[in-house]
């Protein structure tokens, strides 16, 4: 049973209360008894899992692609916290599952489906990327996660794949996303209508389900994830600038 479908967690519940009355019905000698409690204490267990934990505080999920590699491989599976941004807002660095918009979905894809993105900018950053040499944040340049490749691609740019010389500012309740595969990942950078192809490289805020905080899976992978903690800004906005000043304009093959 997919136990991601509401209805269908309600449905389940329900049978197993009707089994409890049952139950507690046809329960009279002393024998039972251990049975009935035994019965009572996996109900609680599931109603707390499944009615609770797993909508409110902690859900497991799969990681289907390469997308986020190295920090995350397919394969893995992670824990990821829906509590933390009811109580704080998220950071950049950190690692966002969230409700993609359609802009980030390809024909083949279901209508709803949940990605895995690293949180790059935060709604008024100017955001650019220079092949060969990294992603700037205001000017800034990122701390990249531990072991991400060097963009290839110059990002916001023209038809020959140059710089425009016009960074992309993050609009209002919306983020900026990038997986840590910078090459290999479909996120901000790509994401267009696809009715007219128009970019739309904003992810609505609203849309983001919790923070990955954790591979339980498989046991060789056990570890915490990079986070806000990892990933920041380095560099004077000058210094910046001169770094990519000199491929400012020119064109990657």
């Amino acid at each position: 049973m997919n136990l991601d479908n509401p209805v269908k967690i309600v449905t389940l519940v329900c049978v197993l209360v009707f089994l409890r009355i049952v139950w507690g019905l046809w329960r009279s000698a002393p024998a039972r008894r251990f049975t009935v409690e035994l019965l009572d204490s996996g109900l609680i267990a599931f109603l707390l899992v499944f009615m609770i934990i797993r909508p409110f505080v902690v859900q497991a999920f799969y990681i289907p692609s390469g997308s986020m590699e190295p920090t995350f491989l397919e394969g893995d599976r992670i824990l990821v916290n829906r509590f933390v941004y009811r109580l704080n807002q998220p950071q950049r660095g950190d690692i966002l599952v969230f409700e993609a918009p359609d802009q980030a979905l390809q024909p083949q894809d279901e209508t709803k489906k949940d990605f895995v993105k690293r949180l790059i900018g935060l709604a008024g950053d100017r955001i650019r990327v220079a092949a060969g040499v990294g992603v700037f944040v205001n000017g800034h340049l990122l701390r990249e996660p531990p072991g991400a490749a060097m963009p290839e691609y110059n990002w916001p740019a023209d038809e020959l794949g140059n710089l425009t010389g016009e960074d992309y500012t993050v609009p209002r309740g919306c983020c900026f996303v990038l997986g840590d595969n910078r090459n290999l990942s479909r996120d901000s950078h790509v994401w267009a209508d696809q009715k007219t192809d128009e970019p739309k490289p904003y992810l609505e805020t609203n849309r983001v389900l919790g923070k990955a905080m954790v591979i339980f899976w498989p046991p060789s992978r056990v570890r915490l994830v990079s986070d806000n903690r990892d990933v920041g800004l380095v560099a004077d906005p000058i210094v910046a600038e001169q770094m990519t000043d000199s491929r400012w304009y020119v064109s990657q093959p």
